[in-house]
């Protein structure tokens, strides 16, 4: 017998599975379970007083399963591999990473009891939620714990935690919302009929009311306010009773303690027939708190708009194209290798290379670049991104968490989930603040208990709802959500929670030179024919030579070849690091650098072109006898170089050069930017030294690179700043990414950087001034009940409304706007 109940649920008696962790302690003994159903119902009766029904029942009861919520036996789902592929990304030590939505969080202590719950279970390596979104991001070991488990583990603290789907998100806001509306009504309406009868009743302690009348009226009053303490103030419980049970008491705990003491407190001098009834301040106490935190929901939804404006680039459904022909399918279907057709106007549904067609891609809301650019054939493309003009032939490269669009959504919410240093301390006063408040609240209760018995309840009242530190919990993540949401709009991902704050007090910032300050692609800066042929000639003669060659030099002399070249190269040869060579036409020429050039003819050494650029790199162009003609390629500045970097000297940051090109080209380049501390032949190990050095002397130093090469120095700075078409390992190690590669976007960066933070010490001076002002008030018996709820929800209000002005942040429209490009159409 024994073993059979070892072996079996104690609840229901299907056999426990092997290494099942399912057991309720049930009059002294500890007993296995089958599932989490058995266990949330045997402990349901345990709780209840109840556990005698195992001592005399006759039989076990029936399968508990049915007893669990439907999302909960979906959850293993979540399991499957095929399944993971559409939400979940894996790196290279096997380590998972998801995004979740959570629902019924309803305040910051929602947020942190989440974080520290889940953050315990062994395999979670990180877990963080942002409260703006009420988004989390997961990364856990699937070796040592499943993802179904960790969706339990949230359901047991009273939450539901799904993958992320944004039209779901939609669906769960819209929800929230319709709650909350139905929760304000009825608080509403209640807190109306409550204050006429209330109003009644202060008037009948005035001038006198019949015994009988008063009391039916106070029944009345607590027949209204029932619905409204247990419907509408039924997130204040919940969320307190969540709080209490992880012995962590939040901000709704003393809002609970209010409402219900109140309500128990009014309700038994109703029975009693004796002492005050409280039911007005109850009513609109509850309505106020609601409808402060529905003007905070709505506020909240609109400061993270920007992330969720990201996941809803993706179409729904593509064209797919096979042999037998076009098909429509859902984005999710698609797989690398799959061609998709692209009509004008339509969304590109997942990265990929253009095979067939020419047209051109809108990219602003990925890159915040306003301008379409012009693609054709083998260009890359991002899902996302509108086609424009022409229908586009696509094969797919990359789907689900691996495209660019899915990786951008990550990093934005790594940023928006880390929280700055100014958080971090703002959350551990807050959290302080609740045990301080209630220990305050019991010594004012006692002392008014002991002068003035009559005022004591309602003071104690006032004084736990009026100093709620929720404005304080809620001061830094509204502002910087607001403020990442803006930067991503303009095309400047913030990849780190700490950048802006940082960015903000940078008195230093190093420029790499290739592919930051310049174009990081040569051109053809000037020619130098040696007789009288045409330019052209020698160009084309060139081009032949490079034919079929991938090199950067390669590629500027094939973009400049006229369209009717008819020269043809044969018998080519090339010498890596010095040049190629050819037989055209029977005759044989050299391209390549002077040493190589030299090398072979005897030619003597050419003067000086006065014309020619002096950070340019030369190439000449020879035959068996002489040098035919010398071309000279340079790296662009971009147009708005110059502008950019007079606008962050102007606000008071000390700008550096530093590069690994020679020295003509170094010096060159910080001339005509107006650069005054430049270095050549930096290699990385160098200018790693130079940052630390600055670091040393106690100034905060930003740096902006695009290459594999700067990865360490932008690991090594305080903030870093990496160009969207840099290498994937420099922009991992950077703290922000400029998507739009536009100079100007940096410096509104700075901008937002630094109003973000006055924000942010707008909000906590805020709120702190508020707390030092009403709790003194409240203690001496100067705010009423419902002046409380008012004063705590405004405050709360004020921060989220102060953070959203950064929603309507607008870049400077003179000096610094960003010039087309050359790829624009």
């Amino acid at each position: 017998m024994t073993d059979k109940h070892e072996q079996s649920c104690f609840h229901c008696g299907l056999p426990v599975p092997e290494n099942s962790c399912y057991h309720v302690e049930i009059e002294g003994e500890d007993r296995a379970m089958c599932c989490p159903g058995c266990e949330a119902v045997a402990k349901a009766i345990v709780e209840g007083g109840l556990s005698s029904f195992y001592r005399y029942r006759t039989d076990t009861s029936p399968t508990a399963r049915a007893a669990v919520p439907e999302v909960l036996e979906q959850l293993n789902l979540y399991d499957k591999p095929e399944l993971q592929r559409t939400f979940v990304s894996v790196d290279e030590n096997n380590i998972r990473e998801a995004s979740l939505i959570l629902e019924g969080i309803v305040c910051a202590a929602c947020v942190w009891l989440n974080e520290k719950h889940i953050s315990a279970l062994p395999g979670v390596i990180e877990f963080r939620v942002n409260y703006s979104t009420h988004r989390a991001r997961l990364r856990w070991d699937d070796s040592q714990i499943h993802l179904s488990d960790i969706l339990q583990a949230i359901t047991a603290i009273g939450y539901i935690a799904h993958p992320f789907d944004a039209s779901k998100q939609e669906a769960v806001y819209k929800k929230e919302r319709a709650v909350a509306l139905k929760r304000l009504a009825i608080a509403g309406l209640g807190a109306i009929q409550v204050m006429m009868l209330a109003v009644a009743l202060y008037a009948g302690d005035h001038s006198g009311m019949d015994a009988g009348l008063e009391n039916f009226m106070r029944w009345v009053s607590f027949f209204i306010a029932t619905p409204v303490v247990f419907y509408s103030a039924q997130t204040f419980f919940s969320s307190a009773w969540r709080d209490l049970r992880a012995r962590q008491p939040g901000m709704d705990v003393p809002v609970a303690l209010a409402i219900g003491l109140a309500y128990a407190a009014s309700g038994w001098a109703t029975i009693s027939r004796s002492g005050e009834v409280y039911f007005d301040s109850v009513t609109m106490f509850t309505f106020f708190l609601l409808a402060g935190r529905f003007l905070e929901m709505g506020a909240r939804h609109k400061a993270g708009q920007a992330a969720e404006e990201l996941v809803k680039l993706l179409p729904a459904m593509a064209t797919r194209v096979t042999e037998q022909g076009e098909e429509t399918v859902t984005v999710g279907e698609l797989q690398p290798g799959d061609r998709v057709r692209i009509r004008p106007g339509e969304s590109i549904p997942a990265d990929g290379v253009i095979v067939e067609g020419r047209s051109s891609i809108n990219e602003s809301l990925l890159t915040g670049e306003s301008l379409p650019l012009a693609k054709g054939a083998n260009d890359r493309v991002i899902g996302g991104t509108v086609n424009i003009e022409s229908p586009l032939l696509v094969e797919v490269s990359k789907v689900g968490e691996d495209t660019v669009l899915a990786s951008i959504q990550r990093l934005l919410d790594r940023a928006q989930l880390e929280k700055p240093a100014i958080a971090r301390l703002a959350d551990r006063v807050a959290g302080y603040f609740v045990g301080f408040l209630l220990l305050l609240a019991t010594a004012v209760g006692l002392w008014w208990w002991q002068h003035e018995p009559d005022q004591a309840f309602w003071i104690v009242l006032s004084l736990l709802v009026v100093t709620c530190p929720c404005a304080l919990s809620l001061a830094t993540p509204a502002a910087m959500t607001a403020a990442t949401g803006t930067l991503t709009r303009l095309g400047v991902l913030t990849t780190r929670g700490h950048a802006l704050e940082t960015l903000a007090r940078v008195s230093h910032m190093i420029f790499d030179k290739t592919g930051t300050l310049t174009r990081g692609r040569l051109a053809l800066s000037y020619t130098q024919c040696m007789d009288n042929r045409p330019q052209q000639h020698y160009l084309d003669l060139a081009a032949a030579l490079e034919t079929g060659s991938e090199h950067p030099v390669a590629q500027v002399f094939l973009q400049q070849a006229s369209a009717e070249n008819t020269f043809t190269a044969e018998e080519v040869r090339a010498i890596p690091g010095q040049g190629v060579t050819g037989l055209i036409d029977g005759q044989r020429y050299y391209l390549g650098n002077s040493d190589y050039i030299h090398s072979l003819i005897s030619a003597p050494n050419l003067p000086a072109d006065t014309m020619a650029p002096a950070y340019a790199t030369e190439v000449l162009l020879a035959d068996s006898d002489r040098v035919l003609a010398r071309f000279y390629l340079a790296d662009e500045l971009r147009d708005d170089a110059v502008e950019s970097i007079r606008a962050i000297q102007q606000a008071g940051i000390e700008v550096w050069l530093l590069s690994g090109d020679n020295v003509s080209a170094v010096e060159a380049i910080a001339q005509q930017l107006g650069i005054e501390h430049s270095r050549a032949g930096m290699k990385p190990e160098d200018k790693l030294a130079v940052i630390n050095d600055l670091q040393q002397q106690g100034h905060i130093v930003a740096m902006v690179g695009d290459g594999v090469n700067d990865a360490p120095v932008l690991a090594a700075a305080q903030v870093s700043i990496a160009m969207g078409s840099g290498t994937q390992l420099a922009q991992a190690s950077a703290d922000m990414v400029l998507l739009s590669e536009q100079l100007p976007h940096l410096v509104e960066a700075i901008r937002m950087a630094r109003q973000s933070v006055r924000v942010v010490k707008q909000n906590l001076g805020w709120a702190v001034l508020y707390n030092v002002v009403a709790l003194p008030l409240a203690a001496a018996g100067y705010v009423a009940p419902w002046m409380a709820a008012i004063g705590m929800s405004a405050s709360s209000l004020v921060v989220v409304l102060n953070a959203l002005r950064l929603n309507k942040f607008i870049p400077l429209q003179a000096g610094i706007q960003g010039k087309s490009s050359r790829d624009h159409v």
